[in-house]
């Protein structure tokens, strides 16, 4: 089959095929689910994994290709020999970010293995904010764009309520139970169109925020591990071997930074170029123009986060200017500069303790991840970083063993005393406040 004539979703399409999403962001992307559903989409969020989804992606993919696109196509291939869908009625759907890494061709590489697994029938719909895919039967409108901004915020929220109560709460399960239960909720609204407004998220985040704060807790010190790196590896728990199940296994409170800061990242990028190379009045101003609205939901959730007694990240505008002086912001391939700065905003927040996970061969996260770890420790003494690298061949057990022996570091540190001081974490205030509202 000719690359120009691979099959196209078309609007009709809408109404007869099922869409298959992959599963990077767990709870992102089941609300992102119910935003497809309520714009006339019937979709569904995959949930396959196991050996078999690596394996059928090394046999359709070229094994020098990232890790990433060896499991989002192989759980693709996998769902669609399953028997479950009708093949002459399923779509599937990839995300695109326009730049310079490999991530942006995994689209036609996915048609490409769709074609010798013997599916060449099945469209592959585009989502991307850069009109790659103009033909995709998949619109990026105005509404359709600030409902998907409205959805990572909520998702971002959950995240981090949940990580910050589970660890410490007196009835185990609780915390899971309080994000399913607004998981629930928020894809309810979601479908009924209504939570996505600036008015409305104002509205709902307190209440979200005050359910988790009034689950009992006992604070007693425990490691506090931060989690960066690759998009896809940092996110999925197909990527990394189900790292946050692991960690919380090992009596750690995880911080994952949320999944709005590499959007905000993407939005900034054009800004930095322009300034960089030359540019014209929408790679200078419209750029603007969205980060603009992004900080309106992000101020909220901050804000929120901190009345409630909950660690809150630093907003996007002082994330930047971490990087001053340590890594230039013209290095954007991939996570580029972002992967820096969230390592130096988690030391300042007290998580201290950070995997840095990444596929194998990665350059862009090489460069800014593990390449910039000694600079850091040079700043911060008390960063205690270690990468993991996640591909076919690497072992769950040697990556495990690894992260084993950095908190085997974190809590001689814990035991001894000398761990960052409390204040240097919001967090530090939540027990008193806890106390209150239990």
């Amino acid at each position: 089959m000719e690359c120009q004539n691979y099959p196209k979703f078309t609007p009709e399409m809408r109404k007869t095929h099922k869409i298959l999403i992959p599963n990077m962001a767990p709870v992102q992307f089941r609300i992102l689910a119910a935003v497809m559903e309520q714009a006339g989409y019937s979709c569904e969020l995959l949930e396959n994994c196991g050996s078999q989804v690596s394996e059928l992606g090394l046999k359709y993919v070229h094994n020098d290709t990232c890790y990433p696109a060896l499991l989002v196509i192989g759980q693709f291939l996998d769902a669609l020999g399953s028997g479950k869908y009708d093949l002459d009625r399923t779509a599937l759907i990839i995300t695109q970010t326009g730049g310079g890494c490999r991530a942006s061709n995994y689209i036609h590489l996915l048609r490409k293995a769709l074609v010798k697994a013997g599916y060449p029938q099945v469209p592959v719909v585009s989502l991307n904010f850069s009109g790659l895919e103009k033909d995709s039967g998949l619109p990026m409108t105005m509404p359709l764009m600030r409902r998907l901004l409205a959805v990572i915020c909520y998702g971002d929220l959950l995240v981090s309520l949940k990580a910050q109560t589970e660890p410490y709460e007196r009835r185990k399960g609780e915390a899971k139970a309080c994000q399913e239960k607004w998981l629930d909720t928020i894809c309810g609204w979601v479908r009924e169109d209504r939570g996505w407004t600036g008015r409305e998220i104002k509205a709902a985040m307190p209440e979200i925020a005050a359910d988790f704060a009034a689950i009992p807790v006992c604070r007693t010190p425990k490691v506090k591990v931060g989690v960066v790196g690759e998009i896809y590896v940092k996110y999925s728990p197909l990527g990394n071997n189900g790292l946050e199940d692991f960690l919380r296994s090992q009596d750690c409170e995880v911080n994952l930074p949320g999944l709005m800061g590499f959007v905000q990242y993407c939005a900034y990028n054009p800004v930095e170029t322009a300034r960089l190379y030359g540019g014209g009045f929408w790679e200078k101003h419209l750029s603007e123009v969205v980060l603009q609205y992004i900080e309106s939901m992000e101020s909220v959730m901050i804000q929120v986060l901190r009345d409630h007694g909950y660690h809150a990240p630093l907003p996007f505008r002082e994330l930047i200017q971490l990087t001053g002086g340590i890594i230039g912001r013209g290095n954007k391939m991939g996570e580029g500069w972002l992967l820096t700065a969230e390592m130096l905003e988690l030391v300042r927040a007290g998580y201290e303790n950070i995997v840095c996970a990444q596929p194998f061969g990665c350059l862009p996260n090489h460069i800014c991840g593990k390449g910039m770890i000694n600079k850091i420790r040079e700043l911060h003494p008390e960063a205690n970083i270690t990468p993991i690298d996640y591909d076919p061949s690497a072992t769950r057990v040697n990556q495990e063993n690894r992260i084993k022996l950095m908190l085997a570091v974190a809590r001689e540190r814990l035991t001894a005393g000398t761990a960052p001081a409390e204040e240097k974490s919001p967090a530090a205030v939540r027990p008193v406040r806890r106390k209150v509202l239990a």
